[in-house]
């Protein structure tokens, strides 16, 4: 009983928290909503009894993203009026090729991503807080390693166009 209160008040809290994100006016107000709604959703982690995953998504989300996006809300001129017209040396043609080549890489990972073994019954239930941390480690890097690499490529391009985009303002 407990439990079911606990969800329904973490719940609300993490839907109140995302409209108060997107609706807010003040850009570090919104962030600040954000990490409210991230530690509430470490603390629906803790209630499925995945702590790893909790103290994950605290360091990861909460820390390093939500700094990410306060430098991006002060980099950024959000007061700026929108450019007039667009660079001329942009080539669309280098974003149109590597958007086939990620969906032919989803479609590789969809058609052939469903043929490891999975790992059912290993493990009771009182054994899944003490090896959680053993068993993601598994599943990520045996029946997840593509999706992970794909994601950790996806940070790396993100990183580099935030440089490249501060390095030209400054």
């Amino acid at each position: 009983m407990g439990g079911a209160i606990a969800f329904y008040v973490l719940s609300a809290l993490i839907l109140g928290f995302a409209v108060l994100v997107i609706s807010t006016r003040n850009t570090v107000h919104s962030v600040l909503f954000l990490v409210l709604n991230f530690l509430s959703v470490a603390g629906l982690y803790v209630l499925l009894t995945a702590q790893f995953l909790a103290v994950i998504q605290i360091l990861v989300y909460a820390g390093g993203i939500v700094v990410l996006y306060l430098f991006v809300v002060m980099l950024v001129n959000l007061k700026r009026p929108p450019e007039d017209h667009s660079d001329p040396r942009r080539q669309k043609w280098i974003g149109f090729a590597l958007v086939a080549l990620v969906l032919a890489e989803l479609g590789a990972i969809l058609t052939f991503g469903g043929r490891g073994t999975p790992i059912v019954g290993e493990m009771q239930n009182t054994d899944l807080a003490v090896h959680n941390v053993e068993r993601i480690g598994m599943l990520l890097y045996t029946d997840y390693l593509i999706p992970f690499e794909v994601a950790s490529m996806l940070l790396l391009v993100a990183m580099v166009g935030a440089i490249i985009l501060a390095k030209r303002e400054l």
